[in-house]
């Protein structure tokens, strides 16, 4: 053991520039990052590896790290035995996308973070876990006993866990071909109707969401839904498209997974009801939570989802945004109670104790005071959002204690409930909980906050692209739309360099002003939904920049990641030795498949350009994933999102004319004040490369400043479809009647965060 002695104070990682790599620089433990250093080392001593994957906001991971891997004894055993190497997920997913396929196919669907797996010095896997405790419990071994067992395995019978590990791979790698291989024709509208009917089954008809715990919000399913809505407004599955739609979006908005004080949705929850969370808040979360809400205003026209998703967008534009425009990744779960505290408690930052509260919020209601018995600010507050004496997190589900006495706001009515409820009138209750909610958060910003994760992600900042984007159409706001264009001029200046774009970003850890650029390149789902967010911010502003170079992007990534001989989209490119297995994601999770994305990025910019193969590469996608589309088609929900868009006949409206008129406004209103998710938009104002050679019907009329005039186009050719173009709402499905819900689910919502008034005492 004398080795350990060697060990440097400062590990490898302490000269990367990850944020999560840099939290475990200081670990006993000689930690290599990725690369051909730790490879040779480990051949060399003929040593196996220890991988260890996960990401700087992640709970589990900063407990192992605490627990096990800042101890001494334990680094003893891992540099004696082991070529140690961290890898952060958000930086190499595809290094994370291996093991972790490895750990599913291996253990039983297992998965999560940290992801800790030992290899062979030739990188095959053999053993894996996720979260493993300090010391052994009846239901799971301590990671010092495994990495022990481990050791003696290896030194004892090397010769057989290396061929063991290549025969592993070597297996996992034919299931993939024969998975690959086994793709159908899309069965038609069958898939649709199985997708639908395979959700209605695991929804949960009490609270929303759907299966059990822990429930994660999951966009790409309301995607699906509200698009099947939309596709057939009247019929019966529409109907309850919709209504679980809604359910789900204000139950969550209602529960503890929503940050009703500093804004946005943590991570997911713990229970069933959506009240305690994971408090880690990820930037993808609210991009795709964001287009969720702001699409269920645009059916219901009810400000309760406008006031949503203004909640997400700013949360976004307050605690994500970096100076030059980009969006940071995340916030940590865990923050310091308060100054001077040893160790980081989960949730410390957004829970609240009841006598805080009463301190916070001592005011008397106005005219209350009736026989020596008034109404205070805490007393209406503490009902409206369910604040218990004793704490509102049941023991269960506070597995470290660290929610003991602590409350998890959640509204437990409607704010007309709560006014009942004190005798006192709507508009009263609404505006004080406003100010509550200021006080609250004013306070809070005295805490210490959270780790901020400033890693700028490509892919997720096309997300939070789309949500701006769509947010400014939605709700006729133009500082949203500023916001959408400053992340994609950030995007194109900083992050696309030589053709391609490149994975991350870094706020310096040094201090010094700028960015750090990984050398990482993009990978799939970075191109996929940046060139989404293209679209739509094209969509949004009409600037033809943005368009062209969704349609040059397109280009590149076809080049790099598209599949010649099956279809569909791998993750990520080839050319990398020590990546041993080339895959494609199936499964649409939190963040949807880059293949299901780019299915519909295909048949929009297919609309735009006329040119004939992106089309073509949307029906082969479909057929690349037609086995699962058949058979489990629930799991890819945007994939089924793309396929009910291309099995349609899509509205191309055309705008010409005047864009500085009344008119154009009260057109532009009328255009986005309906949900119709099969529809493109174009502006000809000048003869651009796409869209003028798609509809050249209009171009003799680009130079017009006249009233704009609106044309349906099909197949190069447009027509007016009425004399009176503004009236354009009759060109897009009407909404009909809202499906009745239970009174449990009309959960109101004011608008959060709002200047703060006097109080009314």
């Amino acid at each position: 053991m004398a080795e350990s002695a060697a060990v440097p104070r400062y590990n490898r990682l302490a000269t990367e520039i990850s944020p999560y790599l840099l939290q475990h620089a200081t670990n006993p433990i000689d930690w290599y990052p990725w690369g051909e250093e730790a490879f040779a080392k480990a051949k060399a001593e003929k040593k196996p590896i220890f991988l260890s994957v996960g990401y700087s906001t992640c709970h589990w991971c900063h407990v192992m790290e605490r627990e096990t891997f800042s101890k001494k004894e334990v680094a003893n055993i891992m540099n004696k035995n082991f070529v140690s190497i961290k890898v952060d997920r958000e930086e190499r997913p595809d290094i994370d996308r291996v093991y972790m396929t490895f750990l599913q196919t291996m253990y039983d669907g297992e998965g999560g973070w940290p992801m800790n797996v030992w290899l062979t010095p030739n990188l095959h896997p053999f053993h894996a876990g996720t979260y493993f405790p300090a010391v052994d419990k009846k239901d799971k071994k301590a990671f010092s006993t495994v990495s022990v067992e481990v050791a003696k395995q290896w030194e004892a019978h090397s010769d057989l866990i290396i061929q063991s590990g290549f025969d592993i791979i070597q297996k996992i790698s034919q299931a993939i071909i024969c998975e690959m291989n086994s793709a159908l024709d899309v069965p038609g509208p069958d898939c649709v109707v199985n997708c639908f009917t395979q959700l209605r089954d695991q929804f949960d008809v009490e609270k929303g969401g759907f299966g059990g715990t822990p429930k994660f919000p999951q966009p790409v399913t309301f995607n699906f839904l509200l698009n099947l809505y939309a596709s057939n407004p009247y019929s019966n599955n529409g109907q309850q498209s919709l209504t679980m739609t809604l359910v789900s979006l204000k139950n969550m908005a209602a529960g503890g997974i929503h940050d009703h004080i500093g804004n946005g949705f943590h991570r997911y929850s713990t229970d069933k009801a959506w009240h305690i969370p994971h408090f880690e808040k990820m930037l993808y979360d609210q991009a795709q939570l964001c287009v969720c809400y702001l699409a269920a205003y645009q059916i219901t026209k009810e400000m309760f989802y406008a006031n949503v998703a203004r909640d997400i967008l700013r949360y976004m534009a307050r605690d994500l945004s970096d100076s030059e425009g980009g969006f940071f990744s995340a916030e940590d779960a865990e923050s310091y109670a308060q100054l001077g505290e040893a160790q980081k408690r989960e949730g410390a930052f957004c829970v609240w104790r009841h006598e805080e509260i009463q301190q916070l919020l001592p005011q008397v209601v106005e005219g209350t005071c009736m026989a020596g018995r008034c109404i205070t600010f805490w007393e209406v507050f503490c009902y409206h959002y369910s604040v218990e004496v004793q704490g509102n997190v049941p023991a269960a589900m506070d597995s470290h204690g660290d929610l003991k006495t602590q409350n998890v706001l959640k509204e437990r009515c409607t704010v007309a409930e709560t006014a009942a409820q004190f005798n006192l009138a709507v508009d009263v209750v609404q505006q004080l909980l406003v100010y509550c909610r200021q006080v609250l958060f004013d306070a809070r910003r005295l805490r210490p906050r959270p780790h901020r994760d400033d890693k700028i992600v490509t892919g997720w900042n096309g997300l939070a692209i789309s949500a701006f984007a769509k947010a400014a159409q939605a709700l006729g706001e133009e500082e949203w739309m500023q916001r959408a264009v400053l992340a994609a001029h950030f995007i194109k200046s900083r992050m696309f360099i030589g053709g391609r774009l490149k994975r991350n970003s870094y706020r310096r850890s040094s201090g010094a002003r700028g960015l750090d650029i990984s050398p990482t390149e993009a990978f799939s789902p970075d191109y996929a939904y940046l060139i989404r967010g293209l679209i739509d911010l094209y969509e949004a502003t009409f600037d033809d920049l943005w368009l062209e170079w969704a349609v040059d992007l397109q280009n590149v990534f076809d080049t790099l990641f598209w599949d010649t001989s099956r279809g569909g989209y791998f993750d990520f490119m080839e050319g990398d030795p020590s990546i041993l297995l080339r895959l494609k994601e199936d499964q649409d999770a939190t963040e949807p498949t880059a293949s299901s994305v780019a299915a519909q990025n295909l048949l929009r910019l297919a609309e735009y350009s006329q040119i004939k193969e992106f089309g073509d590469r949307a029906t082969i996608t479909f057929n690349a994933f037609g086995k699962r589309l058949q058979t489990t088609p629930f799991s890819l929900p945007e994939m089924m999102s793309a396929y009910l868009y291309g099995s349609r006949q899509t509205t191309q409206l055309c705008i010409v004319g005047s864009r500085l008129t009344m008119e154009w406004s009260v057109l532009m209103k009328n255009l986005h004040s309906t949900y119709a998710p099969f529809k493109t938009l174009a502006y000809v104002s000048s003869p651009n490369v796409y869209v003028a050679r798609c509809l050249p019907t209009l171009a003799p009329l680009a130079s017009s400043l006249g009233t704009p005039r609106v044309f349906i186009c099909a197949e190069g050719t447009c027509h007016p479809p009425t004399d009176d173009a503004i009236t354009i709402t009759n060109l897009l499905t009407p909404s009909p009647p809202m499906p009745e819900t239970p009174s449990d689910y009309t959960f109101e919502l004011s608008g959060p965060m709002d200047p703060p008034i006097a109080p009314l005492c």
